[in-house]
């Protein structure tokens, strides 16, 4: 292992590379269920930082690290976090241990959906292959970044946060400034993400383009169109394009299977997304005299409200799909699953008068038996589609306005909204949590 330097800016990396080939040797076509245990435990542990670079949970991880060290002959043990893995493999002669460890973390389900084809296949296509052989397809699989430009996924932001401006309440008008300080925040982060700049720096600044655009856009058509300048109310839903869906599902899972330092980690990973864009957002609205104000009421009849949510509940979550990279066709099947879901939900909510969370509970178990069903038809990755179907129902709104009347000091209205937005995260995972119980066996025991 050594340390490199950036080209680009001449700053010394401060996490060094792990070269894995140099676990291999080019010319030993020995097959890997035959090689040294450090070949077998590179592979193993390739695989698993691979996985949790990907975003999904550590029970998946895991579960995948063991099959392959069950099928080299070994025993793994493991301890997963946010952005580390520490794993010892052993085969009753000889041990050996590894500490590995992320720069960054994020998303890319179609990565995480090859990872899991690579596994599932490891015993039939990779079994005879060599340790070099299989760090070079590893390498292969490691190379997809990202399927999207900067250009494709500002777009597909600026659809999602349109899509989840008209399911909060609002009209054309908050749903065009959205879409459009949206689409120019998000493509600022990914610009600023792919120069590796720092978390902190990409939430504020993508937050304050989008809203900073939202409310330079209303403005203007305020002034060209005279514009209700209440149409302010939106101006939170430019920024939910930030909204850390896979973190905050995940470290549910995690949690419910007792991995505690996961869950614990991507929790508070969480909750730091939250804060710096609410604070962002909530300062930015201090110095622009906005405040969050209801919606204009929207006269639409029941079919129409019906009709409208499944279409933009299914174009939120067809754009939080292909943000988080997943193929078109995946992001279809996540955007078909969320429509029906999120759209039952907002109805229980309507209709019956049901409690917030407890229509989030019913429409997220309804998410995770649908991909459950789903998963067993096409093969995809189960998370890949459950988290995006489900994102868009995440309280954005809920925590804005707590922060807002937090900063203000009207500690009543933010106790209310604050507690709103918890029960409704809480309820999100579980109802994925008992859905996977009741689908999936192997995920009902802890053993």
């Amino acid at each position: 292992m050594k340390a490199a330097n950036n080209n680009k800016t001449d700053i010394k990396k401060n996490h060094m590379d792990v070269l894995w080939h140099e676990y291999a040797d080019r010319s030993d076509t020995t097959p890997i269920s035959r090689a040294s245990l450090s070949a077998k435990s590179s592979v193993v542990g390739r695989v698993g930082i691979m996985m949790l670079s990907c975003g999904t949970g550590a029970w998946r991880v895991r579960s995948s690290m063991n099959t392959l060290s069950e099928l080299m002959g070994m025993t793994c043990t493991v301890d997963i976090g946010l952005m580390s893995i520490n794993y010892t493999c052993f085969d009753g002669n000889d041990s050996f241990s590894q500490s590995l460890c992320l720069t960054n973390t994020g998303v890319n389900t179609s990565q995480l959906n090859r990872l899991e084809k690579f596994v599932g296949k490891f015993s039939t296509k990779e079994i005879s292959q060599s340790c070099e052989a299989i760090h070079s397809a590893l390498d292969d699989i490691e190379k997809i970044h990202g399927l999207y430009t900067p250009v494709t996924l500002a777009v597909a932001a600026a659809l999602a946060c349109g899509a989840f401006t008209f399911l909060l309440g609002g009209g054309i008008v908050e749903m065009f400034c959205a879409f459009a300080g949206a689409g120019i925040g998000n493509y600022i982060r990914c610009k600023l993400s792919k120069h590796h700049f720092t978390l902190f720096l990409c939430i504020i600044a993508s937050v304050s383009a989008a809203c900073l655009t939202y409310t330079a856009l209303l403005k203007l058509l305020e002034l060209a169109f005279s514009v209700n300048f209440q149409h302010e109310a939106g101006y939170i839903c430019s920024m939910l394009f930030v909204i850390p869906g896979f973190p905050f599902i995940t470290s549910g899972i995690d949690l419910a299977k007792l991995d505690m330092r996961s869950g614990t980690e991507r929790l508070a990973y969480s909750f730091i997304i939250v804060t710096v864009a609410t604070m962002t957002a909530w300062i930015l609205a201090m110095l622009l005299g906005l405040k969050p104000i209801p919606f204009l009421p929207l006269d639409l009849a029941l079919w129409q409200w019906i009709l409208l949510r499944l279409l933009a509940s299914f174009c939120g979550v067809f754009g939080f799909s292909i943000m988080f990279n997943s193929p078109v066709k995946l992001a279809t099947a996540a955007g078909i699953i969320g429509a029906v879901s999120n759209t039952l939900r907002l109805e229980l909510i309507d209709i019956s008068a049901l409690p917030p969370a407890a229509a989030a509970f019913i429409g997220a178990f309804v998410a995770g038996i649908s991909a459950s069903t789903l998963k067993g038809v096409a093969g995809y990755p189960r998370i890949s589609i459950t988290v995006p179907s489900i994102v868009i129902m995440v309280p954005g709104l809920y925590l804005y306005k707590g922060f807002y009347n937090l900063g203000i000091m009207n500690l009543t209205s933010a106790a209310s909204w604050l507690a709103s937005a918890l029960l409704i995260i809480l309820a999100l995972p579980l109802g994925l949590i008992f859905a996977r119980i009741a689908t999936d066996k192997t995920f009902r025991y802890c053993t």
